[in-house]
Parts: C-alpha cells; structure tokens; sequence
C-alpha cells in the first residue's frame, strides 16, 4: 500500500507540473553522410501545408539545409538558412524561391513555421509565433508524392550526393506537418504549448524517424 501511494504521488506530482519529454535530434558536426528521416504518416501529395518544427544552430557565414524533400526527379520542398541569415522556401527545384529577413538563427531554440497556399500561391514564415508578411510563390502548384524527406542534409539526387558545407549543424525537434494552412492563431497556440491537432503529415510524437550516420536522438523536458 505504501508503495502505491508513493506511486500515485509521483505520477500526480508530474501532471500537475505538465512535464513533458520530447525527443530532439542533435546534428553534432559537418558531414556528408548523417541525417535522419521522416517517415510520413500520408503521401505528401499537397496543395497546402504548414510546416513546424524548433531550430537551434550556431554557424554562421555559410547556407545550411533546415528541410529537405526529394522525389526521384527533383527536389519538391526545400527551407533553407541562407548565407546572410535569411530564411527561404523553394518548391519544385524553382531557382528563385521566396526569401525572408527575419532575427537570425542561434543557439537560443526557435519555433519556425512555414505556410504555402497553392490557390493564392501565398507563402509565409512564422518564428516564434510573429508572423511575417505575405510572398506569392508558385501559385497553383502541386507538391508531388513519393519522395524521401530528410532534416540535416541536402540531397542533390533521390537520396544521396550529400555536401558537408551544407548540412545542418544543430538541433531540430518537434516537427510536424499539416496538409493545410494553419490560422495564426492555432500557430500562437502551438507555440505556447496549447493543445492543438497534431499534425497529419507529420505528428512528432509518433513519427518514424530513421537515423544514419552521427545523429544524437536526446530527450530533453519540456
């Protein structure tokens, strides 16, 4: 009896403080052959989506994959942090994509959204929960199935031909996707940890996730 109270006591000590664990991937150095990959939970045949996830990196002075999504044929959704610290969204392997002057990346974790429409082609960036303003970017585009997506490396072909000076070095965690544009409001809420529809493309509480090379997977609390 004695020990089931001590039980019940830790159990409800840890509700009441809303402890929660979280997985987090942790990109250690430059390479060219370590990244991890998302295995999604419905093909990623879209005309929308809004992409989530928390980023921490230190480098600076280069450009460095934050998401990357290939098919055999090209590469169809790519976020990058560019050499001026930019942020950018390219779709369909387009050579112009749509950039953004935002707070830099550092090592202070950041919760970064990206938002595309297809009918309006309107694209947008969100750190934080602030909400930058409105890039039209491939308007009437479909985002085509049957790629591989992968965080810290970026694929020149289907999955492969890595560049080590541009794989990501850092931490990403909570990723999640879903096939729609989420209200500002909803990524406000996601971003003070409210309870929000988890993802459909991508959920990170139940996500596959396969890992090669030096990535860490650490749990860390929330």
């Amino acid at each position: 009896m004695r020990f089931s109270a001590i039980l019940f006591v830790i159990a409800t000590s840890m509700a009441l403080s809303g402890s929660v664990k979280i997985k987090t991937l942790v990109f250690p150095i430059e390479s060219n052959n370590s990244y991890a990959e998302l295995v999604p939970l419905k093909p990623l045949q879209l005309k929308a989506f809004t992409l989530c996830m928390r980023v921490a990196t230190e480098l600076t002075g280069r450009r460095e994959v934050i998401f990357a999504y290939r098919t055999k044929e090209v590469d169809e959704l790519n976020v990058w942090r560019e050499l001026d610290g930019r942020l950018s969204l390219y779709l369909r392997s387009s050579s112009e994509g749509v950039l953004f002057q935002v707070p830099e990346l550092g090592a202070l974790q950041t919760h970064l959204c990206v938002a595309w429409d297809s009918s309006s082609g309107a694209a947008a960036l969100f750190m934080d929960g602030r909400r930058s303003l409105t890039k039209i970017h491939k308007k009437g585009h479909t985002i085509n199935q049957g790629g591989k997506v992968i965080l810290g490396q970026d694929p020149d072909n289907y999955l492969g031909s890595f560049e080590a000076k541009q794989s990501f070095v850092g931490e990403i965690s909570d990723v999640n996707m879903w096939d729609s544009v989420l209200s500002d409001s909803t990524i406000q809420d996601l971003v003070s940890g409210k309870e929000v529809p988890r993802g459909n493309v991508f959920d990170w509480e139940t996500t596959q996730l396969k890992i090669t090379g030096r990535v860490e997977v650490i749990n860390r609390e929330m």
